[in-house]
């Protein structure tokens, strides 16, 4: 049971308040996944989304934000595209993995401290363990080097990737998160991507980390034609659940993995964050999937 963090006058049980900030997530299954898991544990959480489209705002409002949620009595905010890492600056306190990946998805509102997590690796790699265990790994390609994309590639080193080849259409942004892999995971680990074509022919798997497959940005991230069937392929994106990546990828013989894993535990352990009461990731599994029709 957590702390008894705050009661309101019609209520004996916890209650929290926390949120979501990005752009175009009124799709998001993350709030009711916490709202869920809030109420099966038997106390009250309430989580908001707030979305910077309708709300005509950008990045750039984040200060004004995160004083709005403190303000408001708000425990923690989520953040995701395209806050990530233009939240660090705002932050007074960075975990050790959001320090080294450079981008939060978690933010902590207790005490006056804002404290930045990520929950997004660990999110992964839970995911990727629980489906893809077996997955040869010497050489992987991702494609995304932003703040999904820099949790992503900390995730696969960690789960073992001999090789990861980083391709961004900013070219500069996929070299500095390769130099930083090499940095803290050791030379030749990964680079950034010069060949894509050349690059997947010899890889064994491929990771999606960008917005390309997302129902607002439909579409393919890489040309069909480089897809082969040695590949096994993952994708973050939950909305679709099956992209056009992954359906093409399926079709061609390629083992799969789609976002839901990594949606569920990244939020498994940012409701242990927000609360300090220890989820139950098979429920929330459950709920997840009733929301998704079982995929």
């Amino acid at each position: 049971m957590p702390p008894h963090h705050r009661r309101n006058n019609t209520m004996t049980k916890p209650a929290f308040l926390v949120g979501l900030i990005g752009s175009g997530i009124q799709a998001s299954l993350t709030p009711a996944m916490h709202e869920q898991e809030g109420e099966a544990q038997g106390f009250r959480l309430v989580y908001r989304k707030i979305d910077l489209d309708p709300l005509g705002l950008g990045p750039d409002a984040l200060p004004e934000l995160l004083t709005a949620a403190e303000r408001m009595g708000f425990d923690g905010v989520n953040v995701t595209h395209p806050c990530k890492q233009r939240v660090i600056p705002h932050l007074r306190a960075l975990s050790d993995d959001a320090r080294a990946l450079g981008a939060v998805n978690t933010v902590v509102l207790k005490g006056g401290l804002r404290r930045g997590e990520n929950t997004d690796w660990w999110g992964f790699a839970e995911a990727f363990r629980r489906t893809m265990a077996d997955a040869p790994l010497g050489r992987v390609v991702q494609l995304g080097a932003g703040g999904a994309g820099a949790a992503v590639a900390h995730a696969l080193l960690t789960l073992g990737v001999g090789r990861l080849t980083v391709q961004d259409v900013d070219a500069a942004r996929a070299a500095g998160l390769a130099a930083d892999l090499c940095a803290r995971f050791g030379e030749g680990r990964a680079a950034a991507c010069t060949d894509l074509r050349g690059e997947v022919a010899e890889a064994d798997g491929l990771v999606n980390c960008t917005p390309i497959g997302m129902a607002a940005h439909p579409g393919m991230p890489l040309p069909q034609a480089a897809l082969h069937v040695r590949l096994w392929v993952a994708d973050i994106i939950y909305f679709p659940m099956e992209t056009e990546l992954l359906r093409a990828a399926r079709a061609l013989g390629c083992r799969t993995m789609n976002g839901g894993g990594m949606a569920v535990f990244q939020a498994v352990e940012a409701f242990r964050l927000f609360t300090g009461a220890v989820p139950d990731a098979a429920r929330m599994q459950r709920h997840f999937a009733e929301m998704t029709g079982g995929a």
